[in-house]
């Protein structure tokens, strides 16, 4: 599988120079398949230039995946120019969340007044799939979701093809049980042994303490849980808005810190916009 991301930052889009290394568009991420499938995993901003890329190489079918129906994660969907095509297919699969749930989050988005151009003016051809709640497959993939520790809640999910495991959970608070939630045990297990890793880690551990109940975790924690779970990498996800290049750099510096004093060799960086992995 072939991952490209398009945007890491969480919460709302920033600009600047002090954003530049690591990128201000929010969550979106792209998943080529050896079948040459195409996975859309959320519509933050950094869906606007997929988009662009996608016409550009003459592709117009993909699966659509969102985590779940915040802000960030969906401001990008009315500028995602595949969706003003007509000869454009997005399968967007439901799973695991019910009945209608991703459709009304989709449409709320355009929705007036929130955008001149209703859902029902879109070209292309936007078909519901629904799906196995813990399982499903399209062409050489396997999915998994697991419920995210997030307020209105959410879904992360594991990607498996060929013997390789990327698992993403953003938006995913491990010091408290939300609603629909997992205890962190049960994140631990769904990671285990994961070639690749991206977890939410927007607080400082000192952060954290006014921000229990958010939704959002400390990197110390996804440190420790990547660890406990043996994955082989670990990318830092969901960067704090205020959080500009050379506070990600210390963040990760730490992190590396973290992992060679329990003596482990697990690889960790910070997630940042354009960049690109084969497992």
């Amino acid at each position: 599988m072939r991952i490209r991301v398009w945007g890491s930052r969480g919460s709302i889009p920033v600009s600047g120079r002090e954003y530049l290394r690591y990128g201000g568009d929010t969550t979106c991420l792209e998943i080529r398949t050896k079948s040459d499938d195409i996975f859309i995993v959320d519509a933050g901003t950094g869906i606007r230039r997929l988009g662009n890329l996608l016409i550009e190489d003459q592709r117009y079918t993909y699966h659509f995946l969102i985590t779940h129906g915040h802000w960030d994660h969906l401001m990008g969907w009315p500028f995602f120019k595949p969706l003003y095509l007509d000869h454009v297919t997005i399968r967007v699969h439901r799973c695991p969340f019910p009945k209608k749930f991703v459709e009304n989050m989709v449409s709320k988005v355009m929705t007036p007044p929130n955008f001149p151009i209703r859902p029902s003016e879109l070209r292309a051809k936007i078909v519901y799939e629904d799906g196995n709640p813990t399982r499903f497959e399209v062409g050489s993939m396997a999915v998994e979701p697991i419920p995210l520790s997030h307020p209105n809640m959410g879904s992360g999910y594991k990607f498996i093809e060929d013997g390789k495991t990327f698992v993403f959970l953003t938006d995913n608070e491990l010091g408290f049980v939300h609603p629909g939630g997992l205890p962190r045990d049960r994140y631990v297990d769904f990671a285990y042994g994961a070639d690749l890793l991206f977890h939410d880690a927007e607080y400082t551990p000192e952060e954290y303490e006014s921000k229990v109940l958010w939704g959002h975790s400390s990197y110390t924690e996804a440190v420790d849980l990547a660890l406990q779970a043996g994955v082989q990498t670990l990318g830092l996800f969901h960067h704090s808005q205020e959080r500009n290049d050379e506070e990600i750099d210390k963040i990760v510096e730490n992190c590396r810190k973290m992992i060679a004093a329990e003596g482990h060799t697990m690889d960790c960086f910070a997630v940042a916009a354009d960049m690109y992995f084969e497992l």
